[in-house]
């Protein structure tokens, strides 16, 4: 068994807002899904890190689900600023069992153990908060971080982001020190795409390893952790 991650699938399967219009992602999904393929086996787990589907309501995700669901691995599910169609567990839950969605999960206010791992993660929030309303988002993020952190116990936790967690000249401080606090060395994190990729912070910073996954920062391929 062997554990992936990739983020930023924008899939547009069941509406209309393709994303090939935009440099680098031409025939992005026949790209993804003959990667997919060759690196992930039926009992291999991955972290899809937010911004999977372009649908507005869960009900429009059908046919973004059902590709994922015809892939092979288990699929965990964090909240992107992108997934307008996330709405309460209850439902979300209730919408895979209904359509048969038994590879797909989410990941959120929880952790998963794959391979003697905790998978830990959430949406995250932006670094230059500045607003009330900005204030209550990142407090509310940092809570479900923790919740998420704490059902690990003392096992390794690996930390699946959507925003990212350190700039080049600017962190978002509050989910930094709660990386630290809970000692963690791994972390994965989206959002950033086209002229934006080379900028990211990757590598090693102050005994974290930070990494971008988002889909077109790895050319379609989920990424072996």
């Amino acid at each position: 068994m062997a554990i992936f991650t990739i983020g930023d699938l924008h899939l547009s399967l069941g509406t209309a807002k393709p994303m090939d219009i935009f440099r680098g992602w031409e025939n992005y999904v026949e790209r993804l899904r003959e990667n997919w393929l060759a690196a992930v086996s039926p009992e291999d787990t991955v972290v899809l890190a937010g911004d999977t589907s372009w649908a507005m309501k869960l009900e429009d995700c059908t046919a973004d689900f059902a590709f994922l669901q015809a892939l092979p691995g288990k699929k965990l599910l964090l909240k992107g600023n992108h997934d307008y169609w996330w709405t309460t567990m209850a439902k979300m839950n209730a919408y895979l069992s209904a359509n048969g969605f038994t590879s797909l999960s989410f990941l959120h206010n929880c952790c998963v153990f794959a391979e003697d791992v905790a998978l830990c993660g959430t949406r995250g929030w932006l670094f230059d908060i500045s607003e009330a309303h900005d204030e209550k988002v990142m407090r509310r993020e940092c809570g479900r971080l923790l919740a998420s952190l704490c059902a690990a116990g003392d096992a390794e936790k690996i930390v699946f982001l959507h925003y990212p967690p350190i700039y080049p000249q600017a962190n978002a401080d509050e989910i930094v020190a709660i990386l630290h606090e809970f000692g963690i060395k791994r972390c994965f994190y989206g959002h950033l795409h086209g002229a934006s990729i080379p900028r990211a912070v990757q590598g090693t910073v102050d005994g974290i390893d930070y990494r971008l996954i988002s889909a077109d920062a790895l050319r379609f391929f989920p990424y072996k952790i």
